[in-house]
């Protein structure tokens, strides 16, 4: 049905889509004959209470786009596909919220004839994105810890979380490959490894989605290898870069996870933006992989198409080019699908293109119970505890897993000095453990009354009760940015009268050029921000034994410190229960195992290369007079106690092309305290029809031991693993030698071995294996 004259259906009758006996895709079509045009482009849009004004965006562009955004009354005259953010976007408590959130459905269903409720959405990166809702770490923490069991149960908390609040679908998590460290959302990626990224993304999805609500995968794709690391710059990656190193992630976590949200990427790729490309959203996304969800826009990422991409005249022209791509709804409102009906009208738009879309909607209403009749909706007035002691405990165990010990060449960690000095913008700043999405940084900014909203120890705080009968000194030195050096000299007194020193350093997370990280604060090179590099050499000159600490949302350029510093680690913005996670590596209560998602850089500039690139990547006599060598390598990571890798084995004779192999090796625990080690296996194509990586990770596992103890670590690799975008961009399995390394590293004191394929080069389709299973045995 499709004119203006809408049925009017009584209340008091159960539609007949409102029988959870009939099949979804009747129900579906029955929903989809009785509407209107309006009310099926009602359906791929949304709307935002939010009014927010210039110095307050949250969202790219959002005070110019937000200031022609309808009140609810007109957003909501035909129905609505979603609701934007009703508890992320003005702090209130989680009951009040959730009453909000309710009352809002009843007053749309009340207002339309068909009694439809909308899919409510929130963001949920480092947490539901809620007043008073626990910050977990960031995603780059997740990489860190490479444990995807935990980052599950972050998800499945998450997930149970925004259920309880009556939110259906969150904007998370994000599957960008780190491409460029000075991209300012580095901090929400797991890493700049495919593999990694995408068994973590897996799992977190899989916690949400197992609670039901829809996880979304951000930014469907390419959004992360913008040039220079610039926000929403163009994409030039090749085909090739494409399918082998930014799709795998997504794939894995649609045909594995069964994420049934996607959301596009702002950027264009040679030209094509995203969001309007049919050979992504629909050629890959849906032909190749068999999704079956929706595709939501990024806010206002329909309008840039005419606005800042220029492949669209206006609002309408673009809302058509989105939809006729694949893309289904339009997010945070529908500035350009509700633009469609005179298109269709006229037939410039094809209505069963708008048919197609609604009924993705439809179906995934009918999975959150939402063409249920509304009465029949469970209501609850239980308590709802976003930061509870559960909570807290994951997000503590997490952020110890996360923290990377880089180095320790002068055993001054765990520290056991009488003094101790704690200098550093970062020491007395809870704020700066905190990810860029988290609510008291994404919001609170603006309620500055209301504090953090929760219980955020800071660093200095969490030593002072962790380093029990030291004396702990303290001095600011200076700001994470700015010039101000007055306060530099009072921290070399403070290190110089210590006996060691904790120098903290790093970033402070916000949006849009109000921090250092996140989303629209980009880095123009990897120099530490503001004057905090005078910090450290100013203290490093006093002798002093220096810890350098650094809590950043990307890697920073630590090689001018790492020869003279007494130790080295790195957190990445690891959350609420980040300072005492920190504290407890620091005094030796907690042995780090975290490991590098990401490469340390040793130089500031040169362009930085993440660990995933063929030779020419790494450095070679006689081509340049550059090192681009890191100070510290992807999967690099120490311990308190040490680890002897020995006995590595593989399959015996040669394996098929579409055949697996077997791995396999001891890991011992060599020192007198137990840790855990995360067990890196690594694969090489040597000779291949294009240039290959030097190596890549194909498998992991963390491992603990207890002093004196081994496990047998046994990896079984499917050939899928080796396969490759070919010279005729179609995905290939080659025989020949593949090389093998495992050890706690990608570089350093690793075992090798080679296996060899064989048989007819073989075209892996949709049913390809993604991943190496693992299983760990004790060892007499």
């Amino acid at each position: 049905m499709s004119t203006t004259t809408a049925r009017t259906t009584p209340h008091a009758a159960p539609a007949p889509w409102q029988d959870q006996q009939l099949p979804v895709t009747e129900r579906v079509e029955l929903l989809l004959a009785e509407m209107t045009l309006e009310e099926k482009l009602a359906q791929l849009g949304s709307h935002w209470f939010d009014r927010r004004g210039a110095g307050e965006v949250v969202a790219p562009m959002q005070d110019t786009f937000g200031a022609r955004r309808p009140d609810f009354a007109t957003a909501a005259r035909h129905g609505l596909g979603h609701l934007t953010r009703v508890l992320g976007t003005e702090p209130v408590a989680a009951a009040e919220g959730r009453e909000k959130l309710a009352r809002t459905q009843r007053e749309l269903i009340g207002r339309h004839r068909l009694r439809l409720p909308a899919i409510a959405h929130e963001e949920c990166l480092t947490g539901v994105t809620s007043y008073g809702a626990t910050v977990y770490p960031t995603p780059l923490a997740w990489g860190a810890s490479f444990d995807p069991d935990l980052v599950h149960e972050v998800g499945t908390a998450i997930g149970r979380d925004l259920r309880a609040l009556g939110v259906h679908q969150g904007l998370g998590p994000v599957l960008d490959v780190v491409r460029d460290y000075r991209w300012g959302r580095v901090e929400e990626t797991i890493g700049e490894d495919p593999y990694a990224v995408a068994t973590i993304a897996t799992a977190y999805v899989r916690g949400m989605e197992e609670q039901g609500v829809v996880a979304t995968l951000k930014h469907f794709v390419g959004y992360s290898a913008s040039r220079a690391g610039r926000n929403h710059a163009p994409v030039s990656a090749g085909p090739r870069e494409v399918a082998d190193v930014l799709l795998p992630p997504f794939e894995m976590a649609v045909r594995e996870g069964g994420a049934r949200s996607v959301m596009n990427s702002y950027s264009d790729i040679d030209g094509e933006p995203v969001a309007a490309s049919s050979a992504l959203l629909t050629g890959v996304l849906r032909d190749q992989w068999g999704f079956e969800g929706t595709v939501v826009s990024d806010y206002w990422a329909i309008a840039f198409l005419a606005t800042a991409h220029g492949v669209a005249a206006d609002a309408a022209q673009a809302g058509a080019r989105a939809l006729r791509a694949g893309l289904d709804v339009e997010l945070p409102n529908a500035m350009c699908f509700g633009e469609l009906a005179p298109l269709v009208r006229d037939g410039r738009v094809d209505e069963a293109d708008v048919d197609r879309a609604v009924r993705r909607v439809l179906r995934q209403k009918a999975e959150l119970g939402l063409l249920d009749a509304p009465d029949d909706a469970p209501r609850t007035d239980a308590p709802v505890d976003l930061d509870s002691p559960a909570n807290r405990e994951l997000a503590r165990r997490l952020a110890e897993e996360s923290i990377v010990l880089l180095a320790n060449p002068g055993a001054v960690l765990p520290l056991a000095a009488r003094k101790v000095a704690v200098v550093g913008p970062s020491a007395a700043d809870p704020g700066v453990l905190l990810g860029c999405y988290s609510y008291p940084i994404h919001v609170l900014p603006r309620h500055p009354e209301l504090g953090l909203g929760v219980d955020v120890p800071s660093l200095l705080d969490a030593l002072r009760a962790e380093l029990d009968g030291a004396e702990v000194v303290h001095e600011r030195g200076c700001d994470v940015v700015g010039d101000d050096r007055s306060g530099i000299d009072a921290a070399v007194r403070a290190a110089a009268g210590a006996d060691v020193c904790v120098v903290t350093v790093g970033d402070r997370a916000g949006m849009f050029g109000r921090g250092t990280s996140g989303e629209g604060c980009d880095a123009a090179d990897l120099r530490l921000p503001g004057i905090q590099h005078d910090l450290v050499e100013a203290v490093l000159a006093t002798g002093t034994p220096v810890v350098l600490v650094v809590v950043s949302g990307r890697p920073y350029a630590l090689g001018a410190y790492v020869d003279r510093a007494a130790a080295v680690v790195q957190a990445f913005m690891p959350g609420e229960e980040g300072a005492a996670a920190l504290a407890g590596v620091l005094s030796g209560r907690v042995t780090p195992s975290g490991k590098l998602p990401v490469q340390v850089p040793r130089l500031p500039g040169g362009g930085p290369q993440t660990y995933l690139g063929p030779a020419l990547t790494r450095r070679l006599d006689r081509i340049s007079n550059l090192d681009p060598g890191p100070a510290f390598p992807f999967g690099h990571g120490l311990s308190y106690t040490s680890f002897r890798y020995q006995d590595l084995t593989v399959s015996t004779g040669p394996v098929p092309t579409d055949g697996e192999f077997e791995v396999a090796v001891t890991v011992r625990c060599t020192g007198e305290r137990p840790g855990t080690e995360v067990v890196q296996l690594y694969l090489s194509d040597p000779v291949a029809d294009v240039a290959r990586p030097v190596k890549q990770l194909a498998g992991y596992v963390r491992v603990a031991l207890e002093p004196g103890t081994a496990r047998r670590v046994t990896f079984t690799v499917p050939a899928d693993l080796t396969s490759y975008t070919g010279l005729d961009l179609v995905r290939v399995v080659d025989p020949g030698t593949i090389g093998v390394q495992v050890g706690g590293s990608s570089e350093g004191d690793v075992l090798h071995a080679q296996v060899e394929l064989v048989g007819p080069v073989r075209r892996p389709g949709r049913d390809r294996a993604l991943r190496s299973a693992v299983r760990v045995e004790d060892v007499a």
